[in-house]
């Protein structure tokens, strides 16, 4: 899809703030779901006797990315469906034609407050103003359920399903880069302002809006959905390397099997990712990040593990867990599973230098023009 929401990171972030589902508490603590690495027989395998995890994957989910405030760790299935159905409901109600006779709409835009996390995020993407109409959205419509619980977090380890804070260093670093533009505002995923001089060449724009990567964290690694469009993965499986293609902005990851990391000179946007078998589980490991994504305010010295498991034909397990010292005083885990489906990827028709880049520089320019003459009029 060519039209994309630019802040859409910043979206979920600041969502995760202004609304809580209304769940009724429910005991117990999210279950440890580490994988039994001893081989199964019903598995379908490669040639090479190892699971086959190919397929397509849709990674669109209900479960948002940090535990909501209020919220306990998993969902009882009767009140999963009806915070699904109310969803439905709602999106239903925005597909309806807009009315002939409507009124004009607030001065300052619709700043009524959202009454679920999916409004929240779609108000935050789009402003008072209002953003994409639902044509354009793609989102979710259950919940993610792994060992028979309904998670309320992707988030699993601290048990809080939130992010441990960020340590004394990352605060310091990511209050220094606040005083000036780079590529990956955005992707920061900091809640900041832009700094002045942000728009002023495309080289500062963000990485998602030059369409060099998807937004937040959709290519990788870790995985995850954006909530709002294009979430489908291709798992593409050889002996030697395994594709991950992501459909927003086509990114694929090449996981080399059995290999070494490259030397550390030697850094990529989404890392270089190394894979082997422990039993039937595939775990990567990736490092030699670059400082262009900074995943959740991380450094370069990001270190993630990934864990993919077949759980049955339709469904896959996916665990990763996130380290990096310089930004955070304890590791941390997420998981979800990926159903399967027979959608298939279209082409996501974004480059660099797209029409929508110069019409943003060219706006830029005609403000600073229209400013210069009001300036010279006093």
């Amino acid at each position: 899809m060519p039209n994309r929401f630019i802040s859409a990171t910043s979206a979920v972030g600041m969502a995760l703030g202004l609304v809580a589902l209304t769940a009724p508490p429910v005991t117990g603590q999210v279950a440890n779901t580490v994988t039994n690495d001893a081989a199964r027989s019903d598995l379908p395998r490669t040639p090479d006797g190892h699971p086959d995890l190919q397929g397509t994957y849709d990674l669109a989910t209900m479960t948002p990315f940090e535990r909501l405030p209020g919220d306990p760790p998993f969902l009882t299935k009767e009140k999963a469906v009806a915070l699904e159905r109310a969803e439905a409901r709602r999106r239903s109600k925005d597909d309806e034609p807009s009315p002939a006779d409507r009124p004009p709409p607030p001065v300052g835009g619709d700043t009524s407050a959202p009454k679920s996390f999916f409004e929240a995020l779609e108000k935050a993407g789009g402003g008072a103003v209002g953003g994409y109409n639902r044509f354009w959205l793609n989102q979710g419509s259950a919940y993610t359920e792994v060992g028979g619980q309904i998670r309320t977090s992707i988030v699993v380890d601290p048990a809080d399903g939130r992010l441990p804070p960020y340590n004394e260093a990352a605060r310091k670093r990511i209050a220094a880069a606040r005083a000036a533009p780079t590529s990956t505002a955005h992707e920061r995923q900091d809640g900041t302002a832009q700094p002045a001089g942000a728009h002023d060449n495309p080289e500062q724009r963000p990485l998602s809006e030059r369409c060099l990567l998807g937004f937040g964290s959709t290519s990788g690694p870790p995985a995850l959905p954006d909530y709002f469009y294009n979430d489908l993965h291709q798992v593409v499986q050889t002996q030697d390397q395994i594709m991950i293609l992501t459909e927003m902005v086509h990114d694929a990851r090449i996981v080399r099997m059995n290999a070494q990391h490259l030397p550390k000179t030697i850094r990529r946007w989404m890392g270089d990712s190394v894979g082997h078998w422990e039993g039937d589980t595939l775990v990567i490991d990736t490092t030699n990040f670059t400082d262009k994504t900074r995943f959740r305010g991380s450094t370069e010295n990001l270190h993630v593990v990934e864990r993919l498991t077949r759980v049955d034909d339709k469904t896959l397990l996916y665990r990763f867990t996130i380290e990096d010292p310089d930004t955070w005083d304890r590791p941390w885990t997420g998981e979800y599973t990926w159903p399967a489906t027979s959608k298939p990827i279209y082409e996501y028709a974004c480059h660099e230098g797209n029409y929508a880049l110069a019409s943003v520089l060219r706006g830029a320019r005609r403000q600073d023009a229209e400013e210069a003459a009001a300036q010279a009029k006093k």
